[in-house]
């Protein structure tokens, strides 16, 4: 899906630099994929102290081949 965005050119050649990319498709692109996997660890991160679990759980008891 062709997408015209105006982006600060500024900021594409330091990313151009500073990731060496050789497109500004490559940079966007990049940083997208990076965008969506930073906000998927704030979804995990959040979870932190909402999920209840059993205290006294011994984990290891259930790889004990039978």
């Amino acid at each position: 899906m062709p997408t015209n965005l105006a982006i600060d050119d500024q900021l594409i050649e330091e990313a151009l630099v500073i990731g060496q990319h050789r497109t500004k498709k490559a940079v966007v692109t990049e940083a997208l994929h990076e965008y969506i996997q930073r906000r998927k660890q704030v979804k995990v991160i959040d979870l932190f102290g909402t999920i209840e679990y059993e205290s006294d759980y011994n984990y290891k008891e259930q790889r004990k081949v039978k």
